[in-house]
């Protein structure tokens, strides 16, 4: 076979518009898939709390069991797009996600027995993490393959939007499904949604993988750390959002706690939907600096918010700030990356986002249970507001072309 059916970079680069229709049906399957995570946003926490009886440490546990193994998971989804190719990785991502509901689901027969639910629940965790670690290694590869390295910053912004878009759907529809049919339809829903979105890719041209030595996980760590540190650092936010804000608007006695997440998913689409070519046009790490003042701001807002409009706006800011922050760190990773190890790179670069979101439950979930659940805002402020750092950091340094 010739070594032009082994290129990833197609040989002309594509219009905006050609990009946005080559990734459409990719964007679509992600969305769909997503929402396997999207729906029981806002309904984990208070099943744990409510129905299991169990406190805001182990709300925390649940929540970022998912995280912590994806990125136990990230090394070996890097390997596997790059190696087997992306298309693989995702779809055997769709199938592990699938699994989950089916977890979930058997959650439901040890109600009697919570610390058995739990565990239950901790399974599905866990698959929905590995499942996620390969959708989202596999998501990016791919589609940076078919649109090319000089796009990746509009690639990662689709990718994303259908990722957070799924956090905002899924989320007052996640509510509308545990009110009218039980977490049992959850569970269901669950199981199929994944499988839905395979039908979507199954006729997506696959990128052929790499035909030359990879770098290993380790090396490829260590080209993407600063730009990683960053991405770890602004997703504390994200992380606050998704694991307190409901058992927050509980607490306080406000209604809607599910516009919370809309609220932030509308915000994320519109910055990618309007803003998606800034890092590409102006730079990464110059957008991403922007990007995080913007997400701390929202954090304070929602931990000094007296109502609930006000937490939705901080929701908001929060979702705006960190929709540019991930491809604009990303779009540094990429061009840091040797090209033979870009599912790698990406995958790596992910990982500390897995790393922040699965210390960022149980860490601020102590927080709240010693200082009470609005100051674990003040603390993901601090957090965000310290990768603008970073930015600058990266602004100071060289890069890859």
């Amino acid at each position: 076979m010739s070594n032009a059916s082994h290129k990833t970079v197609p040989p002309l680069a594509p219009s905006a518009t050609n990009v946005f229709f080559r990734l459409l049906p990719i964007t679509l399957a992600v969305f769909i898939g997503f929402l396997t995570i999207g729906l029981p946003l806002p309904v984990l926490p208070l099943h744990v709390s409510g129905v299991l009886g169990m406190g805001p440490l182990m709300v925390g546990v649940v929540i970022g069991t998912q995280f912590a193994a994806a990125l136990l998971s990230r090394a070996w989804a890097g390997a596997l797009a790059d190696t087997q190719g992306a298309k693989r990785a995702v779809v055997t991502g769709f199938l592990v996600a699938s699994c989950s509901g089916g977890a979930y689901l058997v959650s439901l027969s040890f109600l009697s027995s919570p610390a058995a639910s739990v565990w239950s629940l901790l399974v599905g965790r866990v698959l929905l993490g590995c499942g996620e670690s390969l959708i989202v290694t596999g998501a990016l590869s791919w589609a940076i393959g078919l649109v090319g390295p000089h796009n990746a910053g509009k690639a990662m912004a689709w990718i994303g939007m259908a990722i957070y878009g799924a956090y905002a759907v899924g989320a007052p529809v996640g509510i509308a499904i545990q009110r009218d049919v039980g977490f049992a339809g959850l569970s269901v829903a669950a199981i199929l949604l994944p499988l839905m979105a395979l039908a979507l890719v199954a006729r997506v041209r696959a990128i052929a993988p790499a035909v030359v030595q990879r770098m290993p996980f380790y090396t490829v760590l260590g080209v993407v750390w600063q730009t990683g540190a960053g991405l770890a650092l602004c997703c504390v936010g994200f992380g606050v959002i998704t694991t307190f804000i409901a058992l927050l608007f509980a607490a306080r006695g406000w209604d809607n706690a599910s516009l919370a997440f809309t609220a932030f998913g509308l915000a994320f689409i519109a910055a990618r939907v309007f803003f998606a070519h800034l890092p590409d046009a102006l730079g990464g790490a110059r957008v991403a600096l922007v990007c995080v003042l913007i997400e701390a701001v929202g954090q304070l807002l929602i931990w000094d918010a007296q109502t609930a409009m006000m937490a939705h706006i901080g929701a908001a800011l929060t979702g705006f700030g960190y929709s540019l922050a991930f491809p604009g760190f990303g779009v540094e990773a990429v061009r840091r990356a040797p090209p033979q190890s870009r599912g790698t790179a990406m995958g790596a670069y992910v990982a500390f986002s897995d790393v922040s979101l699965g210390i960022t439950g149980p860490l601020m979930g102590a927080v709240a249970s010693t200082w009470g659940l609005n100051a674990v805002y003040l603390a993901g402020a601090g957090a965000v507001a310290l990768s603008a750092l970073v930015a600058v950091r990266l602004l100071t340094s060289p890069r890859s072309a």
